[in-house]
């Protein structure tokens, strides 16, 4: 019998209320594990421990914080293989792309750790004579996390990670969909030192954990990635709460990828291949939208479909696999229903969308590659998450620039082309918070600050030295020597 893994409150492993199953999207009868499920009761208890703790470790020293932070990142990247399977097999990517998040998992509380010896304030003279202005940066206090499935380590690291950096404390409430990650995560920073109370975990639903979080008063803030529809409605909460609560909201995508007649073929479909497919599609940076020109767009679009008929889908644990199963049924059943929305549309579906079966039973898609689509159908303005693509003709780069910047999301976008004067027209005029030149859109390093415009993102940048507007408050001091 499996032992049901236990939530962290106030230094403690508790029991919870009920329990959560975790399945295996590569073998649907694998059991990854099962979780406590926390209710509205324990996630108060959560709150407190943390409220509680926060006055100590606002006031701990740059050194304590570095040391617990650098050994939290010592055992991440020294069990990196292991927790990758563990990530793979939970969330259905890749084994070698479960490892790679693993290790940025630990590259970001590295860099956090040196973070908090970096943390400086400035002093300067007044408009009045004889007097000092100093300003500091604080912890904002008790920080509520609500982070997705599709990245179950790296999201809950670089929220955790600054937030601890600056002297707050933490209740982190990982995707009920996929709690092995983050509560192997969990486990690492409780034996890193740090005090009770710092760090909580919370597994359980948005409406029980989620809410609480949301409506308790000693909350002062929430981090949150997920849907464009529970950001507004965090949003809303936060700023009717009383006291206000700062938030933070990374929400979802639409990305396009421009293709010039002047790109280099090869590298296009590379470029698109990776951005649009890679992780199942499941990731709010994917390029859903590829937005080719007349000169080039049939060679793309045959090179695309012999390209995608090259890759394997299959079990995430397998070696020499590119694609993974979607994460559940219910995913599966989403992208399902835009692959025929496409058709239904008047898009041509160009390759794949079919179900397929593998050795276990799991939620394995063929990529779907879309042409003879237009921006105003909706597999080309809402956001499917799944491995599907649709192809947008452009006359020109002109008009390609224009389809590129006509939606409501604004995260990432890419061109390939071997343009300089394009390119760099492309990244000044793009309305994103990431562009890419020949490069996929998804990825970017763990210290640079990650969020985008429009409805995609609300708040402070993630990640970086960026993420200190965040996680911290500034305060303005003036002193009078008398």
């Amino acid at each position: 019998m499996t032992a049901i893994l236990k939530n962290f409150i106030g230094g403690e492993w508790v029991d919870g209320s009920g329990v959560t199953r975790n399945i295996n999207p590569s073998n649907t009868n694998d059991l990854v594990g099962e979780y406590a499920k926390a209710d509205k009761a324990q996630t108060e208890k959560a709150i407190a421990a943390a409220k509680a703790a926060f006055p100590a470790w606002a006031r701990s020293t740059p050194q304590e914080r570095y040391d617990a932070l650098n050994k939290i990142s010592l055992e991440i990247l020294s069990r990196k293989e292991e927790l990758g399977r563990l990530l793979a097999r939970e969330e259905g990517k890749t084994l070698p792309e479960g490892i790679g998040e693993v290790a940025r998992a630990g590259q970001i509380f590295a860099f956090f750790a040196g973070e908090a010896l970096r943390l400086i304030g400035e002093k300067g003279a007044s408009v009045r004579p004889g007097l000092d202005v100093e300003l500091t940066r604080e912890p904002v206090g008790v920080v509520g996390m609500i982070t997705p499935w599709n990245f179950p380590i790296a999201i809950p690291a670089w929220k955790i990670a600054p937030a601890l950096c600056y002297g707050n404390t933490v209740v982190f409430k990982p995707a009920e969909l996929v709690p092995g990650s983050g509560h192997a995560l969990a486990e690492i920073i409780t034996r890193s030192g740090i005090p009770a109370g710092v760090f909580n975990l919370v597994v359980g639903s948005g409406s029980v954990v989620g809410q609480t979080l949301l409506e308790h008063p000693d909350v002062a803030a929430i981090s949150f990635t997920g849907s464009v529809q529970t950001g507004r409605k965090i949003a809303q909460a936060c700023v009717l709460s009383n006291p206000m609560k700062k938030f933070q909201l990374e929400m979802g995508g639409k990305n396009p990828l421009v293709v010039l007649d002047d790109a280099d073929l090869k590298t296009a479909v590379e470029v698109a291949v990776n951005g649009a497919y890679f992780s199942t599609g499941q990731r709010c940076t994917a390029s859903s939208r590829l937005i080719v020109t007349d000169g080039i767009h049939d060679r793309f679009v045959a090179a695309m479909a012999e390209r995608l008929k090259g890759l394997s889908v299959d079990d995430a644990l397998k070696a020499g696999v590119h694609i993974g199963p979607v994460v559940d049924q219910s995913q599966l059943d989403q992208d399902l229903r835009y692959i025929k929305i496409g058709q239904d549309e008047g898009a041509k579906l160009a390759f794949g969308g079919e179900l397929l079966k593998r050795e276990n039973p799991g939620h394995y898609l063929q990529p779907a590659l879309f042409t003879e689509a237009s921006n105003n159908m909706r597999i080309a303005r809402e956001e499917i998450f799944g491995p599907v693509a649709a192809v947008i003709r452009a006359k020109n780069y002109e008009e390609a620039l224009a389809i590129s910047n006509d939606t409501e999301f604004g995260l990432a976008s890419g061109i390939c082309t071997t343009s300089l004067k394009y390119a760099s027209h492309y990244k000044r005029n793009s309305e994103s918070g990431m562009v890419m030149v020949n490069l996929p859109t998804a990825g970017v390093d763990y210290h640079v600050p990650f969020g985008g415009r429009k409805g995609s993102s609300y708040g402070a940048r993630e990640q970086g030295s960026y993420a200190r507007e965040f996680y911290t408050t500034v305060k303005t001091a003036y002193t009078f020597p008398g």
